[in-house]
């Protein structure tokens, strides 16, 4: 006759050795969400580009804008 050990694995410490797999499981695809998610956000670059600060300056006055003409057209070209 064929033995069904089954069961065993339900009973006494197999409940928390099920547990312990899946608490495992749950855990190590909760961190990865978590660390993709803090690495896509910090990764992108917060600089700003030439373009955006040659803007804010003509913006504010600080350059004229035959000055910020000749510099967007070099930023333009390279």
């Amino acid at each position: 006759m064929i033995q069904n050990n089954w069961n065993d694995l339900y009973s006494g410490w197999g409940w928390i050795l099920w547990f312990g797999i899946v608490f495992l499981l749950f855990s190590s695809i909760g961190n990865w969400g978590y660390s993709y998610r803090v690495h896509r956000r910090y990764a992108a670059s917060p600089g700003k580009t030439a373009i955006d600060i040659l803007n804010e300056r003509y913006a504010s006055g600080e350059i004229k804008q035959e000055v910020y003409v000749q510099m967007k057209s070099d930023l333009s070209k390279g």
